[in-house]
């Protein structure tokens, strides 16, 4: 059994779709990051970082339970240890690892930069929004490229690259808008990823988790300053 540590943010949710995909029974044990859990004690003994997601798995190296936090080493433990999602050898591998890591230094810290300074920043930021929309975009744009040739981002076979993009590339509403039809590829495989069974589950799970926890908007300032690192929690 694994224990699965989590909210509904979108690194949280590739480890849904994981988990999912490869049949692991897992128990999720919901963090209310808004309302500060991630710092509680017992909880920064799984992840000294204070982040979602974090596993523990029962049957780890060894036979022994063992923890892994960050969503793209989870990702890679996972399927290592089912032999599942990430080819063992070879370029198939280096394909899916490189286009997972894709989304993991590009689209998935743009897209919440950019999150960020539109929900939570002052007025007068605008050489950052101007900045970060244009990182994000210029990503799609590369997921669309890697598309048009490709079926999935890792090459022929569904890969822990595709797990990690959907839960961030499937928010086109928010980052596209107007340019989503400049994205056929990128389209044709999100609907494709969205309606895989496993995914569906995922998702639901995820939901379920989401509306046990608070939102930014349901908190006291100070809880939320933690949360961003500003006001009293900011170093520089």
């Amino acid at each position: 059994m694994i224990d699965f540590y989590a909210m509904g943010s979108p690194n949280v949710v590739k480890i849904y779709v994981a988990l999912e995909e490869l049949g692991l029974p897992y128990t999720v044990h919901p963090v209310d990051v808004f309302n500060n859990d991630q710092f509680s004690a017992e909880f920064m003994k799984l992840n000294p970082n204070a982040k979602v997601p974090v596993i523990v798995d029962g049957d780890g190296p060894g036979g022994k339970p063992y923890t892994v936090f960050e969503s793209g080493a989870i990702l890679i433990y996972l399927a290592e240890k089912t032999g599942k999602l990430l080819a063992k050898d070879g370029a198939a591998r280096y394909d899916a690892l490189q286009w997972m890591m894709v989304q993991m230094t590009g689209l998935g810290p743009m897209s919440g930069q950019l999150v960020h300074f539109v929900r939570f920043a002052p007025p007068g930021n605008d050489y950052a929004l101007s900045r970060y929309k244009t990182q994000v975009r210029t990503v799609y744009k590369t997921l669309e490229d890697r598309l048009a040739s490709s079926r999935y981002l890792g090459g022929d076979e569904y890969s822990i690259a595709d797990v990690a993009t959907f839960p961030w590339a499937r928010m086109t509403d928010m980052f596209l808008a107007e340019a989503k039809d400049q994205h056929p590829n990128l389209l044709r495989w999100l609907a494709e990823i969205a309606a895989r069974p496993a995914v569906v589950r995922a998702l639901a799970a995820a939901d379920a988790v989401r509306a046990q926890v608070s939102t930014f908007d349901k908190v006291s300032a100070d809880k939320l300053d933690r949360v961003l690192g500003r006001g009293k929690y900011a170093v520089a």
